[in-house]
């Protein structure tokens, strides 16, 4: 029955973390490029340029997209390299295999 649970617990990660990357951060870039759209009256689309606010939102989602892409290729490169990351502090750090 253990072992049961335990496929259940992992499973259920496997999920969460599925659903946030796979569809969360197209979901993330998707706003992001509707946001530049955002014009007063709808002018953005004819040439007017967005609004600033569209523009700022756009901007922290391009960077939290482009931040999580850095993350996930670093983990990679890192696991290839046989190093690992860690979250022991605030920001990523690399260091060896224990």
């Amino acid at each position: 029955m253990d072992n049961v649970t335990l496929a259940f617990e992992a499973a259920w990660k496997v999920l969460v973390v599925g659903v946030l990357l796979g569809a969360g951060l197209p979901a993330l870039f998707a706003t992001g490029v509707r946001s530049l759209a955002y014009g007063p009256g709808g002018d953005a689309e004819v040439g007017a340029g967005a609004h600033r606010a569209g523009r700022v939102l756009a901007g922290i989602c391009f960077v939290v997209v482009a931040a999580a892409v850095v993350l996930g290729i670093t983990y990679i490169v890192a696991t290839g390299f046989g190093k690992v990351l860690s979250f022991e502090h605030v920001y990523p750090t690399l260091r060896d295999k224990k």
